[in-house]
């Protein structure tokens, strides 16, 4: 049979039972004669299906028809015409796509509704249509695991999938707002916002100027010290210097007056080992004092922070590692929201009716609030057996916002009111505690004291007027009740406090009295009562609906909260000589659970809201370092600056060759991490043989003290001696590598640091004085006394980093990580034959290993392509694969060459923060230079002094900038 044929014989085939064959001559389909019976089917013997002939055409005949069989047996025949129906009734039953009922239906008969109403189809085909959908619905309850979008929308639903969604990164209480309106990000454990969907840098920098700027802090950390005041201050005095400023036991912050910052060390190891910087604030001293009070610290810190300053803080008060068996509860708890049972939905009844199993109306899903996101094991209580001292985390118990700006005091006015005193003649309402307060004499009249203080506040311009750190305590009514029907400005009115002008100067001068420093705040009672008898949103808009007049003031009468709060002024630009009391401001300390409740009135008088990248922007312009990215002799900096690698490598790894800086040529050595260890290592080396000369020959130190040196020096050289006997066996990925021979050094993660940044108030105003050009004469200034004053700060910083700020003289902006250089002599001879003089040029270095990786890269291709050999050739090409892994093209591979003199300028420090200042109108940038090559610049420059070189990691130009140190 030819092939045409057999296609036709295959389509006819196609749609026949499997028993039905066609004759090889004329194609009749064998099993539709009179009598005929299977062989597949029937099971009789070939005797009967090849019967004789009883009629017909002959043997000869030219079409022979269907042999019919001679005789059939019933019940075998019966049997196959009922299996072949039973297969047939099968096929048509099941489905052979995945297709439901009513698209089996020609499209002209189709309608939209088909898929829902089933009386929309055919009679015929709406008993398939109703098992379909029952098993449809049956296999959605058992195997889809989210609901519909109005189920998952019910408060009750919502509620428990945040719940759940926020175990890993805590939320906090603004979370839902910011979703909204800006870029989030995952840091510290937090879903922290990082800067606003729309362009609002330069407007955030506007409200810092001239109005106002908010941002939430509740992600800084509060742990809470209590015990005997001078136990808790013998135990603090370890962890701080008197060198660096006022400590815990500073005088108007030991009243409770004042907010005090301070950086923390590890216990006893200044200047070295430092931990972080803290604010804190004391529990003001009961009246009258008692010699053994028992005192309340709160020690504010970074998240960064948190766990190295609590591991120091339980060693020095002596607490134990293990936490309490007891974990502390308020007087008044609140059922932890992880304990309770999910509240099911039931089917039949009410519509969204929320009930449980036995059929009685549900408790309503909690929000996780404070310390609801940790779990019940997790410990944040220690007590000590020996100095009786207690030690608790406060991690979101109090929620803190921060007002930046001038009109900081206005927005407060209008946003908050002092809370109403109890009325006896009206029902006693919710708030016991309030009761119970208002109805000593004294404690109304220091509500009303702190209630005037908390008024004269409109009649000052700025918060920078205030002494720094003042501590003013309030109880406020309930925000929400007297909020604006439209977003307003706050403005401030001066001339209504005209006739309080001597209180207004007497607040500017003095402060706050002590007395009106203290609080409610600090009881863990009361926070807990006026967090669980809030009022809520829903039941406020209820109640401002029934009011006759829209708009106006809702009068709660003794059912309105009063909510506990701290003001916290902070100073804002505290250090330099211009722009003093910018982003100065006002810090507000709530209780846990009214977070969005103060932040919607603050939104209406019209601040703007800023996030991760505006409190950057606030250092930034004060001058101040940032946490932790500014702090590199701590563990969280150091933690921080390798998180900012990864991520500049990844960034600059993703790009092509072509289209990204060869930093080797630009002789850039580190363009993504600092490496302040090597640096001052160099210095040191450098500075080292001269600063032995001129200490030994120093009459005024004495014998003992270049004694002392020259051991050190000794000490130095024979460690340089060791490293370069041992640097042949040294593992790269084992832990740090130095070689002096070489000039090679790689530090790693754990290394111990051994520099440190200078925070010695005394020397740093001895620095700035020097930098300053206003503050000394550099003729007045011989050579020997210069000596006389740096010699003694070599000798007890060698490997310091002094924090410093820098201003362009000529145009340019700088950037994260540029070079800070020491000019040559050259550069200024050329600056004063041309003021417009930009700087020198740093000429292109080669990249000796852009020919190796490009060497490489062809022998793998090659290697790669001989599939053939396997064995041990293979080994081979993953050895050299292992190889060029290491090399980057355009970045130089560890361990780097020494960084000091890899340029044709001397390097002495680097740039943590550089950008436009759109305050000075120019560029400007923050970063920490070598106390070494501070002090060789010094020497070096003292015709031009400050005057530095800056250059870009993908430029090759160096530009003029302006050294100062604000101190």
């Amino acid at each position: 049979m030819s092939n045409a044929k057999e296609k036709k014989y295959a389509r006819r085939m196609r749609n026949q039972p499997s028993n039905v064959s066609f004759d090889q001559s004329d194609r009749t389909p064998q099993g539709y004669g009179r009598g005929y019976f299977p062989q597949q089917r029937g099971g009789t013997s070939g005797q009967q299906q090849r019967g004789p002939h009883t009629g017909g055409r002959g043997r000869g005949d030219f079409n022979e028809g269907p042999q019919i069989p001679k005789y059939i047996t019933a019940s075998m025949f019966a049997q196959a015409r009922a299996a072949e129906i039973n297969a047939m009734l099968k096929a048509v039953s099941q489905k052979s796509s995945n297709s439901l009922v009513f698209q089996s239906l020609p499209r002209h008969m189709r309608r939209r509704a088909m898929g829902h109403d089933i009386k929309r189809l055919p009679r015929r085909l709406r008993e398939i249509a109703k098992r379909e959908m029952e098993k449809t619905v049956h296999q959605k309850k058992e195997q889809s695991k989210s609901k519909c979008r109005k189920a998952r929308r019910r408060h009750g639903n919502l509620q428990l999938e945040f719940n759940r969604r926020q175990r890993k990164n805590i939320w906090l209480e603004t979370h839902i707002w910011f979703t909204k309106r800006f870029h989030m990000v995952k840091k510290w454990g937090y879903y922290l916002a990082e800067r606003p969907t729309m362009k609002s840098y330069r407007a955030c920098y506007r409200a810092m100027s001239n109005h106002c700027l908010l941002q939430d802090l509740s992600y800084l950390c509060c742990v809470e010290v209590t015990g005997k005041g001078e136990e808790v201050l013998k135990a603090l005095s370890r962890l701080c210097s008197i060198e660096t400023g006022p400590t815990f036991a500073a005088v108007p912050c030991l009243s409770g007056r004042r907010q005090g910052s301070l950086v923390l060390y590890k216990a006893d190891k200044y200047p070295d080992k430092a931990l972080g910087p803290v604010d804190f604030i004391w529990k003001p001293k009961s009246i009258p004092e008692s010699s053994c009070e028992i005192r309340q610290l709160w020690i504010w810190m970074h998240p960064a922070l948190k766990q190295d300053i609590l591991k120091e803080l339980r060693l020095v008060c002596v607490c134990d590692d293990r936490p309490d068996n007891a974990v502390y509860i308020p007087a008044l708890p609140a059922d932890p929201p992880q304990e309770e049972k999910p509240a099911t939905v039931k089917k039949a009844g009410k519509k969204r009716k929320m009930q449980d199993k036995e059929g009685e109306k549900a408790v309503p899903v909690k929000k996780i609030i404070g310390d609801g996101t940790r779990d019940c094991p997790d410990p944040y209580q220690w007590t000590s057996t020996q100095t009786s001292i207690t030690i608790r985390d406060l991690t979101m118990e109090i929620v803190r916002y921060r007002l930046v700006g001038p009109l900081s005091n206005c927005v407060l006015n209008d946003a908050l009111h002092p809370a109403p005193v109890h009325k006896k003649t009206e029902d006693h309402g919710p708030h016991s505690w309030w009761e119970d307060y208002s109805q000593n004499s004294d404690n109304s009249l220091l509500h009303d004291q702190q209630g005037s203080l908390f008024r004269l506040l409109q009649g000052i311009t700025s918060p920078a007027q205030i002494p720094p750190g003042t501590v003013l305590g309030l109880t406020v009514g309930d925000p929400r009740v007297n909020l604006p029907k439209k977003r307003t400005k706050s403005v401030p009115n001066l001339q209504q406090y005209e006739a309080d002008g001597e209180k207004v100067r007497s607040l500017m001068v003095n402060g706050v009295p002590v007395e009106c420093s203290q609080s409610l705040i600090w009881s863990s009672d009361i926070r807990s009562q006026v967090t669980d008898n809030k009022i809520t949103e829903q039941e406020v808009n209820r109640l401002r609906s029934e009011l006759l007049v829209p708009g106006s003031r809702l009068d709660l009468g003794n059912k309105e909260s009063k909510i506990p709060i701290l003001l916290i002024q902070h100073p804002g630009k505290a250090k330099g000589n211009d722009r003093l009391g910018w982003g100065s401001g006002w810090d507000i300390c709530l209780p846990k659970g009214w977070s969005m409740a103060f932040w919607i009135p603050l939104i209406y008088r019209g601040v703007r809201v800023g996030g991760l990248q505006q409190a950057l922007q606030h250092f930034q312009y004060m001058g101040s370092p940032h946490i932790p990215g500014d702090f590199p002799d701590s563990l969280a900096g150091v933690q921080s600056a390798l998180e900012k690698e990864s991520q500049l490598l990844e960034k600059y790894t993703k790009r092509p060759p072509a289209k990204r800086t060869n930093f080797i040529k630009h002789g850039i050595l580190a363009p993504f991490l600092c490496p302040w260890e090597q640096l001052t290592r160099e210095w040191e080396m450098r500075a080292g043989a001269e600063l032995d000369r001129s200490v030994l020959e120093d009459k005024d130190h004495g014998s003992e003290a270049g004694a002392k040196l020259e051991r050190s020096v000794q000490e130095e050289d024979q460690r340089t001696e060791e490293q370069l006997h041992h640097h042949k066996d040294i593992n790269l990925e084992s832990g740090s590598v130095v070689s002096t021979e070489q000039n090679l050094v790689e530090v790693g993660p754990k290394e111990a640091q051994g520099f440190s940044v200078l925070r010695n108030k005394k020397v740093l105003k001895m620095l700035s004085a020097l930098f300053d050009p206003h503050g000394r004469n550099t003729n007045h200034t011989s050579s020997p006394e210069l000596s006389s004053l740096v010699n003694p700060i070599l000798r007890d910083s060698p490997r310091a980093l002094v924090w410093v700020r820098l201003a362009m003289v000529t145009k340019g902006s700088p950037e994260l990580h540029s070079l800070i250089c020491i000019p040559a002599k050259e550069d200024f001879i050329q600056l004063r034959k041309d003021k417009l003089f930009a700087g020198p040029q740093e000429p292109k270095h080669s990249d000796p290993f852009k020919s190796k990786i490009v060497k490489q890269k062809k022998e793998r291709k090659r290697q790669k392509s001989k599939s053939k050999h396997e064995g041990s050739e293979k080994m081979e090409i993953n050895a050299d694969l292992s190889v060029s892994d290491q090399l980057t093209l355009g970045l130089w591979p560890s361990p780097i060459p020494e960084v000091t003199t890899h340029c044709n300028r001397l390097l002495f420090g680097y740039v943590t923060h550089g950008d436009f200042s759109m305050a000075a109108g120019c560029g400007g940038a923050l970063g920490f230079v070598s106390l070494t090559g501070l002090l060789h610049l010094l020497q070096q420059t003292s015709d031009k002094i400050g005057i530095v070189l800056l250059r870009n990691p993908s430029s090759l130009q160096y530009r003029f900038a302006k050294l100062i140190i604000d101190a």
